[in-house]
């Protein structure tokens, strides 16, 4: 095996990931590190526990810094241009217009002693590079990725193993697609969402950003439900959902079957676009560790059944619906992924 490794770094606002690949593509390593992000100290703080992330991890896996040929950022957008960040909503406001790939390259190559390859993108895409490998095995085919979140992350990735990432870098950012409402009994005005889009993004009504909004109108049919007179704070009554379904709380299922079905229309709707032999559903509705095997079983089901009717007969009889499978993982080696393609 090459002893050359490729870094991925995973960065949200609260915590950053650190993960490497060997040239055939393999994991060096699935176990989890991560360490603060710490966006609240600035810039140098932020590049700096990067940079402490992956000395850790080279660490643990016996390995050096001089085995590095390349390292991918995986980060939220917007972006104002490649690798400079825009406004975002969960990062100070000091973050918009720094170009991270100038200062990340900087402190990389210092550690290093040379010059390496930075790539930088959406996390939500890498992630999706990360789970089309797995998926795909051997074959080259196209892959679709879904992951209902807080919010709703997006990816397509070709048969070259990249995401889609459009020419502003904003490609399939397919939550703040409108939901086909009518298709789904819904009357009145449409959820809001973060975006700022009155249509009714599918991102208010499969994540957790529109529970509260499901919940409010479910316990019209459920008044006697113990969420109905809790005390609790309505971030907590939401967060109670995932516990509740996983006993067979009536009102908890009926939601999660309700974002279920907005799930398999939204995937019908892209695939009518997109044509991809695989489609990946991952999130926390997906976490082994806080779903049981039949919520799990339910949940991509019902996307199936709602997807199939709006399918191409070549479509509905061959389309993969499965689950992603490497977790809180899939952005930071995804991140690696891309640093090993773009090497080629």
């Amino acid at each position: 095996m090459s002893n050359k490794i490729f870094i991925g770094t995973d960065s949200g606002a609260t915590t950053s990931k650190s993960a490497a690949v060997w040239e055939s593509g393999e994991a060096v390593s699935t176990k989890l590190l991560q360490r603060p992000t710490n966006s609240q100290l600035g810039r140098e703080a932020v590049i700096s526990g990067w940079i402490d992330g992956i000395t850790d991890f080279l660490a643990q896996n016996d390995l050096h810094w001089s085995q590095v040929h390349g390292v991918g950022l995986a980060i939220p957008g917007p972006y104002e241009r490649y690798g400079v960040f825009g406004k975002s909503p969960n990062l100070p406001d000091s973050f918009c217009g720094w170009d991270v790939h100038q200062d990340y390259s900087a402190a990389l190559a210092h550690k290093i002693g040379r010059p390496v390859h930075l790539d930088v993108g959406n996390d939500g895409n890498y992630g999706g590079v990360a789970e089309a490998r797995i998926a795909r095995g051997t074959t080259t085919a196209s892959v679709l990725m879904l992951m209902p979140g807080s919010g709703l992350g997006a990816a397509f990735v070709g048969t070259d193993g990249l995401a889609l990432e459009g020419d502003t870098l904003a490609g399939m950012e397919a939550g703040h697609m409108p939901a086909p409402l009518h298709l789904l009994g819904v009357t009145g005005k449409p959820f809001p969402c973060g975006c700022g889009r009155d249509w009714g993004c599918v991102e208010a009504y499969t994540t957790i950003s529109g529970l509260a909004h499901l919940l409010t109108d479910k316990l019209i049919k459920y008044p006697s439900h113990a969420l109905a007179t809790s005390e609790a704070t309505a971030k907590d009554k939401v967060l109670s959902l995932r516990g509740l379904a996983q006993k067979g709380d009536a009102l908890a299922l009926e939601i999660f079957d309700f974002q279920a079905r907005v799930m398999g229309l939204h995937v019908a709707n892209l695939v009518m676009a997109l044509d991809p032999s695989i489609v990946i559903i991952g999130g926390g509705l997906m976490d082994h560790e806080g779903t049981t095997p039949e919520f799990r079983k339910r949940y991509l089901q019902l996307i199936r059944e709602a997807a199939a009717p709006y399918l191409w007969p070549a479509q509905r009889d061959t389309i993969q619906i499965v689950p992603a499978v490497l977790g809180d993982l899939s952005q930071a080696i995804g991140a690696a992924l891309v640093a090993l393609y773009r090497s080629r």
